[in-house]
C-alpha cells in the first residue's frame, strides 16, 4: 500500500465523517464493504443516521444513492424495476423496461424485515450477483454496488426475521447505536456538510484501493486461525448452526479490508479477531432461541477459546 492509497483511503472517510458524527466504527466498516463489494446490514430503531450514512458514501464515491422504504405490501419489481408500455416508440407503442431503484451505487434497502420474505428475497441476485434477472434478460447493476439494509429489532410490531439466505448475503453486521453528547450536539447546530461537492475518490482511485484491498496478503498462520474459528462454531454445544464456507471466505474479505484501513499489506490475528463479531454473529444461531444476545455471547465463548498464533 503506498501513499496514494493511503491518502484515498483518507479522503474518503474524511468525507464520509463530514456528515456522519461520532461514528467511526461504523463508517470503517461501511468503507470494507466498499473495498469489498459486500453489504451491510444495520439493526436499530428509526433516527440515529441510517439514511445519512448511505447518502453520504454515495457523495463520496461520486455515484447515485436511492433509498427504498420495505413495507408490508411492497411487490419485487418496486425493487427491480419492469416493462411498461412505451407509446412513443419509433414503430409504435411497445414495452421497455424501466429500472427500479436497484440500479443505484448505494442503495439503502430501510426497514427490510418489515416486508415479507418473497419481496426480500428479490434482493438476493442483485447482492450476491451484482445483477438482475427481469422480464427473461438479465441486466448488470452498476460499479461499485454497495446495499446498506436496516432491520428493526424483532420485538417491534410487524416484522418479519430475515431468513438465512438473506442474512449470509451481508457481509458485515452492526448498529448505529445513539450518538455521543458532543457528536449529538453537531446534529442540533448543523454542523454537516450538505453540499460536498465532487467527490471523494475516483473510479479509478476505488477500482485501485479495491485491487490492493484483495492482494492483502494472509499468512498460513493467520488463515489456520481463521478457519480454527469457523471450526470451533461448528463444534461448540450453544450453537445449533456454525460458519457457513461462505462465512468463512466473508470474514477473510473483512479481515483483508481491516488490515488495508490500518495501513497494512498483510493481516494480523488480531484483525480477524476484531472483524469477527461483524462478519460472523449474523451467521450462527444460538442453541437458546429467544435468548437476548445468545448467539453473540456464545461467538465471544468461542473466540476466547481459539488460541490466537503468536
Amino acid at each position: 500500500m503506498d501513499g496514494t492509497d493511503t491518502t484515498a483511503l483518507q479522503q474518503l472517510q474524511a468525507s464520509i465523517e463530514q456528515q456522519v458524527f461520532g461514528k467511526r466504527s461504523v463508517v470503517e466498516l461501511a468503507i470494507i464493504c466498499v473495498l469489498t463489494g459486500g453489504h451491510l446490514l444495520l439493526e436499530d430503531v428509526p433516527g440515529v443516521g441510517k439514511t445519512t450514512l448511505g447518502l453520504s458514501i454515495a457523495r463520496a464515491l461520486g455515484g447515485s444513492f436511492a433509498r427504498v422504504q420495505f413495507t408490508s405490501d411492497l411487490l419485487p419489481s418496486d425493487i427491480l424495476g419492469a416493462s411498461v408500455l412505451d407509446p412513443t416508440g419509433p414503430a409504435g407503442p411497445q414495452l421497455r423496461f424501466r429500472p427500479g431503484p436497484i440500479f443505484a451505487n448505494v442503495v439503502l434497502a430501510d426497514e427490510l424485515n418489515r416486508t415479507p420474505p418473497r419481496t426480500q428475497s428479490a434482493l438476493l441476485e442483485a447482492m450476491n450477483e451484482g445483477q438482475v434477472s427481469a422480464d427473461g434478460e438479465t441486466r448488470p447493476l452498476p460499479t461499485p454496488f454497495l446495499v446498506i439494509a436496516t432491520q428493526n429489532p424483532y420485538e417491534l410490531y410487524g416484522t418479519w426475521p430475515l431468513p438465512d439466505a438473506q442474512l449470509d448475503r451481508f457481509l458485515l453486521r452492526s448498529s448505529m447505536g445513539y450518538p455521543d453528547r458532543e457528536a449529538e450536539r453537531a446534529v442540533l447546530r448543523g454542523d454537516a456538510r450538505r453540499d460536498l461537492g465532487t467527490a471523494a475518490v475516483t473510479p479509478a482511485q476505488l477500482e485501485r484501493l479495491r485491487a490492493t484491498c484483495a492482494a492483502v496478503k494472509m499468512h498460513r498462520e493467520v488463515e489456520d486461525y481463521l478457519l480454527d474459528i469457523v471450526a470451533a462454531t461448528r463444534n461448540t454445544p450453544a450453537l445449533v448452526r456454525g460458519v457457513s464456507t461462505r462465512g468463512a471466505e466473508a470474514l477473510a474479505r473483512a479481515s483483508r479490508g481491516l488490515a488495508l484501513l490500518r495501513g497494512r499489506d498483510h493481516v494480523l490475528p488480531d484483525d480477524v479477531r476484531r472483524i469477527a463479531p461483524f462478519a460472523l454473529t449474523h451467521r450462527v444461531q444460538a442453541r437458546a432461541e429467544g435468548t437476548a444476545g445468545g448467539a453473540e455471547r456464545a461467538l465471544e465463548a468461542v473466540m476466547a477459546s481459539v488460541k490466537a498464533p503468536v
